[in-house]
């Protein structure tokens, strides 16, 4: 009688020196303050899953010649370099799609935050990724190190009364694409309510781990900024949807203060991408956001997406993002989005207070 043979895991020690990424940051805490408590696991047994924590060897600097550190810093790659990362799916339509590898064979860098994933597509104006060997999956006694087994907040499931509590107004900003002006667009938001008195909260639900966007609504004058990698999320590419549902209500509730204002949040890449087109269906959505900026490249997208959104339902308070750069793109859209009684506003107007608070449903 045959038996299926015994998997080969092997274990050894967690290297001295490695180059923790952002999205890792809360395990690299966890390292230094008892770096005893972890080693590295081998071998064709493990197969890793989206938020899995592996340390590897830059074996190629490709697209990726830098990697953002804890801090946020943007620490130069090199050939031979051991970085600790985590695996993830990425849908970045200007760079890559990945998906999280079966095994701990050779892979790439997706994404300067720190991500782990075999590339099936790229855009045609990026390199090719850089390669990283995987030294092993970090673990510890429990086992193998998952980023939300040290997240400081946990994604509580979804309840009937939890959509219903009371909160701050709540503004949600989407775009077109990536790079249509949506991160910006909200730090000039967050600044001009800020100037304008109100306390601000600011957060991302959607995305890839980087320290960027959150660093940028801080000095915008964010009072408290948040987003899903310190619930645990490397990557929300692919999640499933209950799990967004719940990191959107989650992610309000933990930016509501006794003294919040206002709450902004950022939902990452276009309209049309799975994960968003469903979040923007869904009652639980439309019952924690009470409206919407939408951010373009150009009065076409404007008149699209606005009108998109108005479609399923939400309210959308005005148009800004790239577009507003040309002011005959800004003009165009100013006459599509007439009929929609929706506004284009200059993304760097919306630093004005008073621009910025006439946006408001509670004033």
């Amino acid at each position: 009688m045959s038996t299926a043979p015994i998997p080969i895991i092997v274990r050894t020690e967690l290297p001295k020196r490695i180059q923790a990424a952002y999205t890792t940051r809360f395990v690299d805490e966890a390292i230094r303050r008892d770096p005893e408590e972890f080693h590295l696991l081998s071998g064709p047994g493990l197969h890793p899953r989206s938020g899995d924590v592996v340390v590897a060897r830059v074996t190629n600097v490709g697209n990726h010649k830098r990697i953002e550190t804890p801090t946020s810093r943007k620490a130069i790659l090199f050939e031979g370099a051991l970085v600790m990362v985590a695996y993830g799916n990425r849908y970045a339509a200007d760079q890559f799609l990945a998906y999280v590898p079966d095994s701990l064979a050779t892979t790439s860098l997706v994404a300067a935050g720190g991500l782990a994933g075999e590339v099936v597509a790229a855009h045609t104006r990026v390199s090719e990724p850089t390669e990283i060997e995987p030294l092993g999956l970090l673990a510890n006694h429990s086992g193998v190190v998952n980023l939300n087994d040290f997240a400081p907040f946990e994604n509580l499931p979804v309840t009937e009364s939890r959509e219903r509590r009371e909160r701050p107004e709540v503004i949600g900003v989407l775009g077109t694409s990536m790079n249509s002006g949506k991160s910006t667009v909200m730090a000039n938001l967050i600044n001009g309510l800020a100037k304008s008195g109100r306390t601000v909260t600011a957060g991302k639900i959607t995305g890839t781990g980087a320290g960027n966007d959150p660093m940028i609504y801080h000095d915008a004058g964010a009072a408290k900024v948040l987003d899903f990698t310190d619930f645990g999320y490397p990557t929300t590419f692919q999640l499933d949807m209950q799990e967004i549902l719940a990191l959107t209500i989650n992610l309000v509730e933990h930016l509501t203060e006794p003294d919040t204002d206002v709450v902004v949040v950022e939902i990452a890449d276009g309209i049309f991408q799975d994960e968003t087109a469903k979040l923007l269906r869904d009652p639980i959505f439309h019952n924690t956001i009470d409206q919407v900026l939408f951010a373009a490249t150009d009065a076409l997208g404007a008149r699209a997406g606005v009108h998109e959104l108005c479609d399923v339902g939400l309210k959308v308070a005005a148009a800004s993002g790239v577009l507003t750069s040309s002011p005959l793109a800004t003009r165009e859209a100013n006459d599509v989005l007439a009929k929609f009684e929706t506004p284009v506003l200059g993304t760097f107007d919306l630093s004005l207070p008073e621009v910025a608070e006439s946006l408001l449903l509670r004033k």
